[in-house]
C-alpha cells in the first residue's frame, strides 16, 4: 500500500511538471512574423556602468521616425525602473535584407556635439528592442587566466575612443543590426490551410561602427525615406567600405553627420524558448561564485547552529534539571538559582521596554517586508517574474507588500495588546504601522524623484504613477493593516510563562563587550557575511545594468539568512540575560538588524571600487545611496523582526520550563 501511495505521489509530481513546463505567461508568449511584415524597432534609455542615472533615448539629437517619435506604453514595473520606450527611425521587414540604408542626415550644433561628448566620456550606451528583446553587442572578454570567451553586452557604444588620443571620440553612426530567427513550418500540420509559415525572432545583436560618410553633390533629404541615397563610403550589397574613414568628433564646431544602418537575418537553430539564454549567461562565472556564496553561507549556519545546540542541549538542559529538582533541599535549591544569571531575572524578563508602541509597529512592519521578500522570490523561482517580463519583479513586490498589510496590522496588534499599560494607544498603532515604513520610503523616493526630474533623466515618475503609488498606499495597504489590526485586537492577549516584579530589579554594571552597542555590532556582522556575496549580484543588476535570474539561489540565500539572524539573536540574547540584564526587547531587534549598517556600508565600498560615478556626481551620489538607503532600511527591517521573533520564543520557552513559586 505504501509503495502504490508512492507511484501516486511520482506520478502526480511529473504531471505537475508536464503541466509548467507547457505554459507560457501572460505578455510572454511567442510571436509569429511572415515574410514582409514591418517589425517595430524601439529605443530605449541611454545608460552607463559608470552613473546611476539613465537619460532618454532623444535627448541626443537622434534620427526621429517618420511623423516625429512617440512614447510607447509601458506598465508600473518599467516606469519606476526609469524604462522609457520610444519608437525608432530603424525600419525592418521579415527577412529582408537591406545594407547601407540611410536612416538621416542631421545638422548639430558645437552645443550638441559637446553634450554627446559628456556622454560618450561616461560610457554611455543606446538601448534597443525587438520583439522583446534587448539589443546586445557581442564581445570578447578574457578572464583571470587570460583565455579569451565570448560574452554579450547590453546596447552599442556611442562613440569609440581614438587609439591615438584618448581625449578624442570617434561618433559612431552606422548601425548593423543582425537579427537571428527560427522557422515554423505550418507545411503537413493541421494549422496549413489557415496561417501561413513564418518565422520567431531569438536574437537581436548590435554592432556600432564609425564611418565618416562621403557622398556626391548637394545633399536630399527625401533620399532616406526612398533608399536612393548613394554614399562613397558604404556599398548597399557589401556594407561599409574597409577603407573609409572615421567620424571624429569635433570641438566647438558644427557638424554634419550621416546615420546609416544594416539589417541583416541570420538562421538560428535557437528554440524560442531559450533564446533569453544568452543574457542569462553574460557572467560566465556566475555560477560557481554562487556555490561558494552558499558555502561560506552555510558554514557559517553551522557554527551558529552548534552554539545554539550547545545552549540548549547542554547548558540550557542541565540548568532547568538542576532548578527544577523537587527533591532538592531549599539550600541547595537556591544554590542553583544564584549559579546561572538568567534565571535570576525571571521576575523582570517580560517587563515592557521603553517605547513599546514603536517596538509593536516595527514588529509589524517586519512581517510585512518578510512576507513580501519571500512571496516575491518564490514567484521569480516558479518563472512568474522572468526578464523578459519587463517590469514584473517590482510590480509583484508593490502588490505583495500591499497584501501583507493585514498580517502586519494582526502582529502589529497583538503584540500592542501584549505590552498594556505601556503606552500604547490601539489607533494610533494601526496608523503608524500603516505609514511609518511605507511613508520613510516614499519621502526618500519623492526627493529623490525630485532631484531626477531636475537633472532631466528617465528616472523621474510622472505624477500619475506617484498618485497610483498613493492609491496602492491608502487605498489597499492601510485599509488592510486596519483589518488585521482589528483581528489582533479582538484576541485575547498573550500570557508569559512568569509574573512581572512591581519593583524593577536593578541592572549590574556590564562589561564593555555586553554593553548594547558593541554587542548589536558583533551580532550583525554573521548576518551579513551570509549575504554579502550574494549582495554583489544584486547590486551590479540595480547599478550597472545586468539581469538577475538565480532566484534559486536568492531563495536558498534567504532561508540561510533567516536562521542565521534567528541564532545569532538567541545567542546574543542568552549571555544578555546571563550577565543579569533583562533589557533584551529592542537589543534582539537590532542584534541581526544591526547588518543593514554592515550592507550600507558595503553599498559604499561598492561605489567606490565597481560604480566610478563620472556625470551628475551630485544627483548620481544622493540617487545612490538614496536607493542603498531604502534597500538597508528593508533590510533592517526583515533582519530585526527575524532576531526578535526568534528570541521572543526562546525566552517564553525557557522561561517556561522554570518553576517559580
Amino acid at each position: 500500500m505504501s509503495k502504490l501511495r508512492s507511484l501516486k505521489g511520482i506520478c502526480v509530481v511529473i504531471f505537475l511538471v508536464n503541466i509548467t513546463s507547457a505554459f507560457y505567461l501572460p505578455g510572454v508568449a511567442p510571436r509569429k512574423y511572415v515574410h514582409g511584415e514591418q517589425l517595430m524597432v524601439k529605443v530605449n534609455t541611454l545608460t552607463s556602468d559608470l552613473t546611476p542615472l539613465q537619460f532618454d533615448y532623444y535627448n541626443i539629437p537622434f534620427c526621429e521616425p517618420k511623423g516625429g517619435e512617440h512614447a510607447l506604453s509601458e506598465n508600473l514595473g518599467e516606469v519606476l525602473a526609469g524604462e522609457r520606450t520610444e519608437t525608432s527611425a530603424y525600419q525592418c521587414h521579415t527577412n529582408v535584407t537591406h545594407m547601407c540604408k540611410v536612416a538621416c542626415r542631421k545638422k548639430w550644433s558645437p552645443e550638441y556635439v559637446a553634450e554627446y561628448r559628456d556622454f560618450a566620456g561616461a560610457h554611455f550606451r543606446a538601448n534597443m528592442r525587438l520583439d522583446n528583446l534587448p539589443g546586445a553587442e557581442l564581445v570578447a572578454f578574457r578572464d583571470q587566466d587570460g583565455q579569451e570567451f565570448i560574452s554579450y553586452r547590453l546596447g552599442y557604444p556611442l562613440a569609440e575612443v581614438s587609439e591615438y588620443n584618448a581625449s578624442n571620440f570617434y561618433l559612431n553612426n552606422h548601425l548593423r543590426i543582425t537579427i537571428r530567427y527560427h522557422d515554423v513550418q505550418t507545411a503537413g500540420t493541421r494549422l496549413e490551410k489557415i496561417e501561413e509559415p513564418g518565422v520567431l525572432i531569438v536574437g537581436f545583436e548590435l554592432k556600432a561602427f564609425s564611418v565618416d560618410h562621403q557622398f556626391e553633390g548637394d545633399w536630399d533629404d527625401s533620399c532616406a525615406e526612398k533608399n536612393t541615397c548613394e554614399l562613397f563610403t558604404c556599398d548597399p550589397t557589401s556594407g561599409i567600405e574597409p577603407s573609409a574613414p572615421k567620424l571624429l568628433l569635433k570641438n566647438h564646431e558644427d557638424m554634419e553627420i550621416v546615420f546609416t544602418y544594416d539589417v541583416i537575418w541570420v538562421h538560428s537553430d535557437v528554440k524560442w524558448a531559450s533564446r533569453w539564454d544568452v543574457y542569462l549567461q553574460m557572467q560566465w562565472q556566475d555560477d560557481e561564485i554562487h556555490w561558494f556564496s552558499i558555502v561560506n553561507s552555510s558554514v557559517i549556519l553551522l557554527f551558529l547552529s552548534g552554539m545554539v545546540a550547545m545552549i540548549m542541549l547542554r547548558i540550557l538542559r542541565k540548568d532547568l534539571y538542576r532548578y527544577n529538582q523537587l527533591e532538592q533541599s531549599e539550600e541547595a535549591r537556591e544554590e542553583a538559582r544564584e549559579e546561572t544569571g538568567w534565571k535570576l531575572v525571571f521576575g523582570d524578563v517580560f517587563r515592557p521596554p521603553k517605547h513599546a508602541s514603536l517596538l509593536a509597529v516595527f514588529i509589524g512592519s517586519g512581517v510585512q517586508v518578510l512576507g513580501m521578500s519571500c512571496f516575491t522570490i518564490a514567484f521569480a523561482v516558479f518563472g512568474f517574474l522572468s526578464p523578459s517580463n519587463r517590469g514584473s519583479l517590482l510590480i509583484a513586490m508593490i502588490l505583495m507588500f500591499v497584501c501583507m498589510g493585514a498580517p502586519a496590522g494582526y502582529v502589529s496588534a497583538v503584540f500592542c495588546k501584549m505590552f498594556k499599560g505601556a503606552g500604547t494607544d490601539r489607533l494610533k498603532n494601526t496608523i503608524m504601522t500603516a505609514t511609518i515604513f511605507p511613508g520613510v520610503v516614499f519621502a526618500v523616493f519623492f526627493i529623490l524623484n525630485l532631484l531626477i526630474w531636475g537633472d532631466k533623466a528617465t528616472g523621474a515618475v510622472p505624477f500619475s504613477t506617484l498618485v497610483a503609488l498613493l492609491l496602492f498606499w491608502f487605498g489597499l495597504s492601510l485599509p488592510l493593516v486596519f483589518f488585521g489590526s482589528w483581528l489582533g485586537f479582538r484576541r485575547s492577549a498573550i500570557e508569559h510563562p512568569v509574573r512581572t516584579n512591581a519593583i524593577p530589579r536593578q541592572v549590574p554594571e556590564q562589561v564593555w563587550y555586553m554593553k548594547a552597542a558593541p554587542s548589536v555590532l558583533m551580532g550583525g556582522v554573521l548576518p551579513f557575511g551570509v549575504v554579502f556575496v550574494e549582495l554583489f549580484f544584486i547590486l551590479s543588476s540595480i547599478w550597472q545594468h545586468r539581469f538577475y535570474y538565480l532566484f534559486g539561489f536568492m531563495l536558498l540565500v534567504l532561508f540561510i539568512l533567516i536562521v542565521t539572524c534567528a541564532e545569532i539573536a538567541i545567542v546574543m540574547c542568552y549571555f544578555q540575560l546571563c550577565s543579569e540584564d533583562y533589557h533584551w526587547w529592542w537589543r534582539a531587534y537590532f542584534t541581526s538588524g544591526t547588518s543593514a549598517l554592515y550592507l550600507f556600508v558595503y553599498a559604499a565600498y561598492y561605489l567606490l571600487t565597481r560604480v566610478h560615478i563620472v556625470k551628475a556626481t551630485i544627483v548620481s551620489g544622493a540617487l545612490f545611496f538614496g536607493y542603498m538607503f531604502i534597500l538597508s532600511y528593508a533590510f533592517f527591517v526583515l533582519t530585526g523582526f527575524v532576531g526578535f521573533i526568534a528570541c521572543f520564543c526562546f525566552v517564553r520557552t525557557i522561561y517556561g520550563s522554570i518553576k517559580v513559586d
